[in-house]
């Protein structure tokens, strides 16, 4: 008996087939290669937000040893960094609390594109490796004051510099585009981090009680 033949022939893809796969393979590459891109936007907002509170814990944890004072508090001469701070020296303060930050890898955002980020404190720990201003105004008895946050603030349109900035509640103050497009992350004395746009930072400007909050600015 001869074998049975197929009456069916091989075809070639119609055209829209051929759209079908290249539909399907679009979809799949939209759901897997995000993984293998860098972090987007709300990775570094969860990062950063997250470091502010590891900020803030260290902090109060400095406090609780040394009679609920924060470094900014005391002086140089009693183990705090009052006067270096006044002088819009971050550096110090951050070294001071460093065993309680445990690594200053947690002082860098990664959406900042200025500063480079360190694994060790130590004598090549800069003000390049801190992306974060440190509030001179934080005590135990002021819970809105400005622990830390963002530093890429603009008065007047014009970006802050280094140093100590002087902000009285009525200052024209925005963040700029440079770190998280407009807006930025702050942690306040209480411990809660907030992300405010140009609007709640002026809000949170003037609940801090304060007529002209300090900030060391990296």
């Amino acid at each position: 008996m001869k074998p049975r033949r197929s009456n069916q022939r091989n075809q070639a893809m119609t055209l829209t087939e051929v759209f079908v796969v290249i539909v399907v393979l679009a979809v799949l590459a939209a759901m897997f290669f995000p993984a293998l891109l860098p972090p987007k936007r709300i990775s570094s907002h969860v990062s950063c937000i997250t470091n502010l509170k590891e900020i803030g814990l260290a902090f109060e944890m400095w406090a609780g040893d040394h009679n609920d004072k924060y470094p900014m508090e005391i002086s140089v001469a009693n183990g705090g960094t009052m006067e270096l701070a006044a002088t819009g020296d971050v550096i110090a303060t951050f070294q001071i609390i460093s065993n309680e930050l445990s690594t200053p890898k947690i002082l860098f955002c990664p959406a900042d594109t200025i500063h480079t980020i360190t694994n060790f404190f130590g004598v090549n720990f800069t003000a390049k490796n801190i992306s974060y201003f440190v509030g001179l105004d934080a005590d135990t008895n002021r819970s809105k004051v400005f622990f830390s946050g963002d530093d890429n603030f603009a008065v007047g349109g014009i970006p802050v510099k280094s140093g100590l900035l002087k902000l009285p509640t009525n200052a024209p103050v925005t963040w700029t585009a440079a770190r998280h497009k407009f807006t930025g992350f702050i942690v306040l004395a209480d411990g809660s981090a907030r992300h405010t746009d140009d609007k709640l930072l002026v809000q949170e400007l003037i609940e801090t009680g304060v007529a002209t909050n300090r900030l060391a600015i990296p």
